[in-house]
């Protein structure tokens, strides 16, 4: 077993555990700090750290760790699938109480896909996502916003000084730097106009700052992440290093689609960053922890 992939070994269950405290340490008032209605932060002393971002690494080498000692043992669905979606529902659920739907939303997507290339047969993964139907639906009506957010995402012109807002504004963002874009520095939209333009909504900026030509290019260097990420899980030796360097590649990949997607208007608002790029001190440190495994697995495979 390679360098990386011992240490990823051995840091997956003390993170996960880790994990699992920041994230019931920040339910419990008095310690969780609340910003724009959510429940995501944790002070300590001069810093403020989000546990939401450490969670997403924490599943991440728990599955592939997981899987990987499970080996052929995956296609039972009492191994492959029943503990691994007992340990992500339940940090899931911790998620949903903050709540943080975008991160959920990503943690599902990168357990049904983790489980597919662990060799979980197909057919097991349709029962947990059959399962989670009902809760899902019975949160997003119970809360709310996430119902008034896919119907802003569906017509934002409906509630132009509401719910549509944001999306309205990004489209104005990019719209405005139309093919090679107005300028570093120069967005208008970014001086109070367009909200979270500096986290959620950074790639509207630089849409407009560098136009259609910048976002391409953005959109390209997470291109090459994926088809680096892919091919050093394909031609690994190490059944876990392979595993996390596929679960470290959608991790980052998906969470920029997902983050364009957003702010293009494909995708209903999410509340994911856009990797390396939004401010935050977490979400960065969480991403360059994950580029960081992913390049020594990619120095490890050739």
């Amino acid at each position: 077993m390679s360098f990386a992939a011992r240490s990823g070994g051995r840091a997956a269950y003390p993170l996960l555990g880790a994990s699992v405290v920041a994230l019931v340490l920040v339910l419990v008032p008095g310690i969780g700090v609340v910003r724009g209605g959510a429940r995501r932060w944790l002070h300590l002393g001069p810093l403020s750290l989000q546990p939401s971002e450490a969670a997403k690494v924490a599943l991440v080498l728990y599955l592939a760790r997981s899987l990987s000692k499970k080996g052929e043992r995956v296609h039972h669905f009492t191994v492959g699938v029943v503990p691994h979606c007992l340990v992500v529902g339940f940090v899931a659920g911790l998620l949903v109480l903050e709540p943080d739907f975008g991160t959920t939303a990503l943690a599902g997507a990168l357990l049904g896909l983790m489980l597919f290339a662990g060799g979980v047969r197909v057919r097991h993964l349709a029962v947990p996502l059959v399962a989670a139907l009902p809760p899902v639906v019975y949160e997003a009506m119970r809360a709310g916003y996430p119902l008034k957010r896919l119907l802003a995402f569906l017509n934002p012109w409906q509630d132009p000084r509401g719910m549509g807002f944001q999306l309205m504004q990004s489209f104005i963002a990019f719209g405005s730097g139309r093919l090679w874009g107005v300028g570093i520095g120069e967005s208008r939209q970014k001086m109070f106009f367009l909200p979270e333009a500096h986290t959620d909504f950074i790639f509207s900026v630089i849409g407009e700052e560098l136009g259609l030509a910048g976002a391409l290019v953005v959109l390209g260097l997470f291109g090459v992440i994926a088809a680096r990420g892919l091919r050093t899980a394909l031609r690994h030796p190490d059944p876990f290093a392979s595993l996390l360097a596929f679960g470290v590649t959608v991790s980052l990949v998906l969470q920029a689609l997902v983050n364009a997607g957003v702010v293009l208007g494909c995708l209903p608002t999410k509340g994911l960053t856009l990797p390396f790029l939004s401010y935050g001190g977490s979400a960065m440190i969480a991403a360059l922890a994950q580029v960081g495994v992913l390049l020594a697995l990619v120095r490890e495979a050739g």
